[in-house]
């Protein structure tokens, strides 16, 4: 027998899940997806990590929880091209090193945005279409990230193109699922730890509904297997031209919503940060900082050189009217 062959079956035999990999990292801390339960109407209490099965059974931070926590080296990109193939790059959006919830609704944001409507009026009736199905999309971004093997720290990736959409995550088929199988709508959730958090956020429906919503818009052909990735390519409608393009509302967190109330002219990030007596330079950076710049609020003085001595932070226009 190959000693490659013997190796995938071993590998098969000892796969660990996210669960059960320790994090490299212990002194984690879980503010934005508190932020996340919050909205949705829920509480993390004090016994959280081991409701969410986020420890090993020796009490260890695992993975799952290396990936939901406030800072991680996890990166999530979505890539935007000017042709048809990957030459001409003219956006290379980051969403990650953060909770891996706040990186899928950055993701959901950018390519709802990325999806413009059309709108074609007739002597009956007004006729709205977008280029590429939401609902599938959307469906096709979370499996994405629920269902991405992340034990080989490859993330799913996102690709943008004038024709088509591509989505691909890591690993292929779960083991004992058949493409028969997939197809059909059968479930196996290969992190069924980040699948009960996605559910309990209402981004996951129902098990097993993904696949037959993305079926009925794009059909089996959209779906490519390998041995270790699994990539999925929306094509755009043809003829489309955009006459209205979908506002989508940036999230803002309470975090973010008192940056904005105490921010005036043209401020540093120490007479920011000081407005709000916060000591911890951190916590202001990822939890009040970066997601009022990520979402549209505040913008730099010098966005050429973000590590300028000289820079500044101050409203855009949407902040203005945020603080209205």
């Amino acid at each position: 027998m190959p000693q490659k062959l013997i190796d995938e079956l071993f590998a098969k035999r000892i796969r660990n899940s996210l669960g059960k990999i320790v994090s490299n990292k212990q002194n984690l801390k879980f503010e934005q997806l508190r932020i996340y339960y919050e909205s949705a109407g829920l509480s993390l209490n004090e016994q959280f990590a081991s409701n969410l099965e986020l420890l090993t059974d020796k009490d260890k931070y695992n993975y799952v929880a290396y990936l939901l926590a406030d800072n991680n080296s996890t990166s999530i990109k979505v890539a935007k091209y000017s042709s048809i193939t990957r030459v001409e790059l003219t956006e290379n959006n980051e969403y990650g090193y953060g909770c891996l919830i706040r990186a899928a609704k950055h993701v959901i944001d950018k390519i709802e945005l990325e999806n413009p409507t059309a709108t074609q009026i007739t002597f009956k009736e007004r006729i709205n279409t977008r280029r590429w199905d939401s609902v599938a999309l959307r469906e096709a971004i979370i499996n994405a990230f629920v269902h991405n093997d992340f034990s080989n720290e490859v993330p799913p990736k996102f690709e943008i193109f004038p024709d088509r959409i591509e989505i691909t995550s890591a690993g292929g088929l779960p083991d004992g699922l058949s493409q028969e199988e997939f197809f059909l709508g059968f479930s196996v959730p290969r992190n069924k730890e980040l699948m009960r958090i996605f559910k309990d956020l209402g981004m996951v429906e129902q098990l097993g509904s993904g696949v037959p919503r993305i079926l009925k818009s794009y059909g089996e052909d959209c779906f490519a297997f390998s041995d270790n990735f699994l990539r999925m390519t929306f094509p755009a409608q043809r003829d489309l031209t955009p006459q209205v393009t979908p506002q989508v509302t940036p999230q803002v967190t309470p975090q973010v919503k008192k940056l904005i109330l105490i921010t005036r002219g043209e401020m540093t990030r120490q007479e920011l940060q000081d407005s709000l007596s916060l000591s911890d330079r951190m916590n202001f950076l990822t939890m009040y900082l970066r997601p009022a710049i990520e979402s549209g609020f505040i913008e730099l003085t010098f966005p050429d050189k973000p590590k300028s001595r000289n820079q500044r932070y101050r409203l855009t226009k949407l902040g203005e009217e945020m603080k209205l």
